[in-house]
């Protein structure tokens, strides 16, 4: 009977295309696996998988009887099963960390709705298209590893385009084959022979103080020699010799390797390895990686369980997307909007025919995986609890949701660490965009306000600008330090320790405090703008600018400006405590508006500047985005230097970081095009062509408006200034309360390790990717992002 209900059937089974992406590893509307209970079932016309509870939903919705059901059931790991040491920087792939995984024995079978019929599988019985569709399916490499392994494998080093070219300066150096040193210092490991030259100097400084002191890399800012080899890493394999290239600021192949050692007599042949190259150094830290630094001094975290407190598996360096989500989905806002008020099967009944690219759908699964408390159990390993991380959960993967996310973003579809802030305000414009229809559901709005500018030119007379944002990003005045004396007496110690060669131990560094009353007092304080086009004088001039918000959010988040350019364009993280309160009251930074008795300055009756014609060479953006500067921002910077080169570009930039207009969109019309017709209609009013144009380029086009601009240009712009930011954005009161922290180890955005911090139920709660445990002292005065909530009058 089960036999002839298939055959039946046979319409909706497809055998799959290579090109098909087939789910099989998670259920695409819930964190369902095969382990789960009552395994997975696999669509055999779409290939989308659903859990035991969800799979019905799909009948209703597509009509698809037809499904391959897989169970997984957990072998137990022998105690003596060997640990294999990782050759790529990867997870869960051949060659990469062995993470212990458990391994599971697998069953298959048909099972054909709405009654759930049931044959085995394999079974010569079955349909032959049957047998070939499964096959397919178990054979083929699942969607989600597929992503997994695409984002992973790193590339293979290439020949470095200096390599064939390399000038070596016949200086008489000769290389002994063994007791090395820095030539500038006292290093004796990390040592790096330059090509050039035959010097032989450190490498660079790491963030947590180990490595060398950077005298390599200085020696190539003077010299520009641009290839230097490891040494400890030259052996007769040559292939595994370590060597770097500065201008590519990337490991690379010099296939003139052995000549270029040669030339300072470097008999490789002989040499033994004693050093780690920079890619195996680079996968020990990760496996040897001390969680315990960021880990509130590695105290022992009493785990937590239940809704809200479900930890987010690591899919390796994706702690910016967990640490961020974290916060995120412990705002009203978005717990009402993807949880509350919107169940699984509405956002399923909704979603597109393939529900795992649907943000809306992806949105809802992770909240309800993370609120539910579903999956907030803790870890097991051997079929025991593994007692050496008690707050370590099995913990949720949310592989669907990143994809979604990442589908609009290069970057963050890659396995590489990312900037928390940029990753947060994606987030924000993605949800925005897909909640555009109905924007009073739309849980972005809760992080959204007005930031008003006033510019004043010597003329008196003033220019109000007005925004829209979502962070409020403040620089760190470090001059307003509150420990002044203790930062005097550590320098001296740190001068007189560097003249002895010695190293300033961790517990003797004492960093600069600064109020966070100082980092907000910074952003609304006056500042000189240079090379301000006052339309009243005329000329370029200084203008004082101030800075105030025209609506306070129901969410303030505060990004700290730790990231800062030293002087050759090196970023560095400023090493800073931030003393900050529990409790804030913004409501002084509220701007005020024209005031009465205050002039407009007069707007530029002349034609757009030749700049915005001008389109970015896009080398020059790329290389600036790559230090993490806003795309935007590079643009404009590429511009705005007639694309004279990146040093250029980047002078232009840090000088014009907080320009009034830095965040508006480059306009690519002249200010002048306008409709001909339309110019030609007000000039037969009897209005002089050029106020007509300008009326029409103030009005958007509209005849009537253009009209009124002309009989009261003031009115206009008032109403054309107030209409500029959005009249929907929620307002109250400016006292905020302190519920989320994001906190980063390591010396840039794009390294380290970011962890959330959440104030929950009377108490604060750290979340470490799957680990979830009460906090015992939050890292207030270190994190990165700061989330306040506004306290209901």
């Amino acid at each position: 009977m089960e036999l002839e209900l298939l055959r039946s059937n046979l319409s909706k089974v497809r055998i799959p295309e290579p090109t098909n992406r087939i789910y099989k590893q998670e259920c695409c509307i819930s964190f369902h696996t095969p382990s789960s209970e009552g395994g997975l079932f696999v669509d055999m016309n779409t290939f989308l998988a659903f859990g035991k509870d969800y799979v019905g939903w799909n009948f209703e919705k597509t009509g698809n009887p037809v499904y391959l059901h897989i169970e997984q059931t957990k072998k137990p790991i022998p105690e003596d099963r060997p640990l294999k040491k990782p050759t790529l920087l990867a997870i869960g792939i051949d060659g990469g960390f062995d993470n212990q995984e458990p391994e599971y024995d697998e069953t298959y079978s048909i099972v054909i709705l709405p009654d759930y019929a049931t044959l085995p599988f394999p079974s010569v019985a079955l349909p032959e298209k049957v047998r070939l569709a499964v096959d397919a399916i178990l054979i083929a490499e699942g969607a989600e590893r597929k992503e997994q392994i695409a984002s992973w494998t790193a590339d293979k080093k290439q020949v470095s385009q200096h390599a064939l070219t390399l000038k070596q300066i016949d200086n008489g150096v000769r290389i002994p084959p063994s007791g090395w040193k820095c030539a500038k210092c006292d290093k004796t490991e990390n040592l790096w022979l330059n090509l050039t030259d035959g010097m032989i100097l450190c490498g660079r400084k790491l963030w947590d103080g180990s490595g060398g002191n950077n005298h390599a890399v200085e020696h190539y800012n003077e010299t520009h020699y641009p290839l230097a080899v490891k040494l400890g890493t030259i052996t007769s394999d040559l292939e595994g010799a370590d060597v770097f290239s500065y201008p590519e600021d990337d490991s690379v192949t010099d296939p003139l390797l052995a000549e270029h050692l040669a030339f300072f007599g470097i008999d490789f042949s002989s040499l033994q390895k004693t050093e780690m190259t920079t890619a195996e150094k680079e996968l020990d830290q990760n496996t040897n990686f001390d969680w315990n630094r960021i880990q509130e001094s590695g105290q022992e975290v009493e785990p937590l369980f239940g809704p809200g407190y479900t930890g987010l598996t690591n899919l390796g360096n994706s702690c910016y997307l967990a640490a961020t989500m974290q916060v995120i989905f412990s705002t009203n806002s978005f717990c009402s909007r993807y949880y509350k008020n919107q169940s699984l099967k509405t956002a399923f009944d909704i979603a597109p025919a393939d529900p795992t690219v649907d943000l809306n759908m992806q949105l809802t699964k992770l909240a309800h995986g993370l609120l539910s408390g579903q999956y907030s159990i803790p870890a097991v390993h051997n079929d025991d609890v593994d007692s050496s991380s008690s707050a370590k959960q099995e913990g949720i993967r949310p592989r669907m949701f990143k994809a979604v996310i990442a589908a609009s973003h290069p970057e963050f579809s890659t396995m590489r660490q990312q900037d928390a802030l940029e990753f947060f305000l994606h987030l924000i414009d993605q949800v925005e965009r897909v909640n555009a229809s109905n924007p009073e559901a739309d849980p972005a709005r809760s992080f959204k306000f007005g930031i008003e500018e006033r510019l004043q030119c010597p003329s008196g007379k003033v220019a109000y600008n007005k925004r829209n944002d979502y962070t409020l990003s403040l620089n760190i005045p470090l001059e307003k330090a509150t420990n002044k004396k203790e930062l005097e007496e550590f320098h001296k110690l740190k001068a007189q320790k560097e003249a002895e060669g010695k190293d300033i131990s961790s517990d003797e560094i004492v960093r600069p405090r600064v109020p966070l009353s100082d980092c907000l007092d910074s952003f609304s304080h006056p500042e000189e703008v240079q090379g301000f086009y006052s339309t009243a004088l005329k000329a370029r001039t200084t203008a004082i600018k101030t800075a105030g918000l025209t609506s306070f959010p129901d969410y303030l988040v505060l990004h700290m400006r730790k990231f800062v350019m030293e002087t050759g364009w090196v970023p560095k993280k400023l090493d800073v405590y931030i003393d900050v309160d529990d409790v804030i009251d913004i409501s002084h930074m509220r701007s005020k508006g024209l005031q009465p008795g205050e002039e407009l300055l007069p707007e530029d009756a002349g034609g757009e500047e030749e700049s915005t014609k001008l389109l970015p060479n896009e080398d020059i953006v790329s290389q600036l985005a790559s230090m993490g500067f806003n795309h935007l921002h590079c643009q404009k910077a590429a511009i705005n230097t007639s694309n004279a080169g990146v040093e250029e570009a980047m002078n232009w930039l840090l000088s014009h970081m907080d320009d009034p207009d830095i965040d508006a969109p480059i306009r690519k019309e002249a200010k002048n095009e306008v409709d001909p017709s339309k110019v030609a209609t007000l000039v037969s009013f009897g209005f002089d062509e050029e106020i007509a144009r300008k009326a029409l380029k103030a009005s958007g086009g509209d005849i009537e408006k253009a009209t009124d601009w002309i009989f009261n240009p003031s009115a206009a712009a008032d109403a054309a200034t107030s209409s500029s930011v959005d009249a929907t954005l929620s307002d109250g009161d400016g006292k905020y309360r302190l519920i989320g922290l994001v906190s980063h180890m390591g010396t840039s955005t794009q390294c380290g390790h970011y962890v959330a911090h959440v104030y929950k139920e009377g108490r604060w709660v750290i979340f470490n990717d799957n680990k979830v445990g009460v906090s015992k002292n939050p890292p207030k005065d270190m994190a990165y992002l700061y989330f306040y909530e506004r306290i209901q009058s």
